[in-house]
């Protein structure tokens, strides 16, 4: 396969050439071979890129690729990172979706709000909060989906 230049390999992977050097400067990307001073990419860059797509496609951040690719000791498999990493990014997700089902709970329950005025709506929700267990560190409640209003 012949060297691709930036532009060539950012219309490829539907990014932008600036993404491709901030991949490089954060240590995502190893640094590009130079032709005449302009960056060229081989197979090796573009196979890396593939695994960098995949993994913002599934949610990682930035900082969790270059985890994946920089954070671990040498030798350890492909697949071992992944699980790892997988691993917790499901536990963020598992937390964001209570969060978005005591969301949805609590907007159909605002959908039969009887209240004339926003004072009303503030002293129930006030009420439901005072009958909750105490804040929990975090800022966390429990049960706040179980909230009339």
């Amino acid at each position: 396969m012949q060297l691709l230049t930036i532009s060539q390999v950012a219309s490829r992977f539907g990014l932008r050439a600036s993404a491709l050097r901030y991949y490089e400067q954060i240590g995502i990307l190893p640094a590009a071979l130079r032709v005449s001073g302009q960056r060229r990419y081989d197979t090796a860059a573009l196979r890396r890129l593939a695994v960098i797509q995949r993994a913002r496609e599934i949610g990682f951040a930035l900082s969790d690729i270059r985890e994946l690719f920089c954070g671990f000791r040498p030798g350890v498999p492909a697949s071992h990172r992944w699980q790892q990493l997988s691993r917790r990014k499901l536990l963020e997700i598992e937390h964001l979706l209570q969060r978005l089902q005591t969301m949805k709970t609590l907007l159909t329950r605002m959908e039969s709000c009887k209240c004339d005025a926003l004072d009303e709506c503030g002293a129930a929700i006030l009420t439901t909060l005072m009958q909750q267990p105490r804040q929990r560190p975090g800022g966390a409640r429990r049960n706040i989906g179980r909230a009339s209003l």
